[in-house]
């Protein structure tokens, strides 16, 4: 991390009121940058600012629903109204269906559910705030996603639609705006351990990346601003997987089922 390159940049964090977002946040604090806290649960949010206060740091709280477009819009109101500049928005917030397509048959809703948080609210907070960021001379975007999007993870296919939607956006807008300043940089992040994951079983019995170590790739990507920060072996399969598609979807297949079996194992020996 460094000072100077953090200090006095007014960034942007949503879902900092847990999780990925909450330890992002406490560095990015310390490194002497002002932050916005984005989130619903306002509680949750005075305990993070009280946190960040106390070690010296600073920080200002924003209650909102970004799963209400009019909730994002006046979110963004007040933040144009406040600050006369932005340097740094970190889409961070984020919803997780974890449902094969067989047991999402009649459930329209996950997907509606997902895209809405994932991707609709993303892009809205993101060209809400464009024409400002585009008037000062550029800012800095990171968006959070996983990194199976590029290995075609099975039983996800509600969230990770949604996340590669966003991807897909933020290629766009990287393409036609870097010669503006507006850089975008994509996180495609291993499994984290947060309270996202906490509810599905089948976690417990994988190795997780703990939430200060995956914040840690969040403060990199502000500093230095790379397109991309990933697993090796996330990028080794999304480049095979778009050079030999069948044989690589083939072999992911082959992986997850393998990996299922022997977490079904461990369970029933843990019964």
């Amino acid at each position: 991390m460094s000072g100077r390159q953090l200090q006095d940049q007014v960034i942007v964090i949503t879902g900092a009121s847990s999780g990925i977002g909450e330890a992002a946040a406490r560095q990015l604090a310390a490194g002497g940058a002002r932050l916005c806290l984005i989130a619903r649960r306002e509680d949750e949010l005075r305990r993070v600012q009280a946190d960040i206060q106390a070690a010296g740091g600073r920080a200002e709280i924003h209650a909102a629903d970004l799963a209400d477009g009019a909730s994002v819009d006046a979110l963004c109101t007040r933040l144009l109204a406040d600050h006369p500049r932005i340097d740094v928005l970190i889409n961070n917030a984020g919803r997780s269906i974890r449902r094969s397509l067989r047991e999402s048959v009649g459930r329209h809703h996950d997907f509606e559910r997902t895209m809405q948080i994932n991707y609709f609210a993303a892009v809205r907070l993101t060209m809400n705030l464009l024409p400002r960021l585009l008037e000062q001379g550029g800012a800095h975007i990171v968006n959070v996603s996983s990194v199976a999007t590029l290995m075609s993870s099975p039983r996800f296919a509600a969230y990770l639609s949604s996340k590669a939607a966003l991807d897909a956006f933020a290629r766009v807008l990287r393409i036609e705006h870097e010669a503006d300043g507006i850089t975008v940089s994509t996180i495609n992040f291993p499994l984290v351990k947060t309270p996202m994951t906490a509810p599905t079983v089948a976690y417990q019995h994988v190795d997780q990346m703990m939430p200060d170590e995956a914040a840690g790739w969040i403060v990199d990507a502000v500093i230095h601003r790379r397109a991309r920060r990933t697993t090796w072996l996330a990028r080794s399969f999304g480049i095979a997987t778009a050079v030999a598609p069948g044989p690589a979807l083939r072999l992911i297949a082959g992986y997850f089922r393998r990996r299922a079996l022997r977490i079904a194992r461990q369970m029933q020996t843990q019964v």
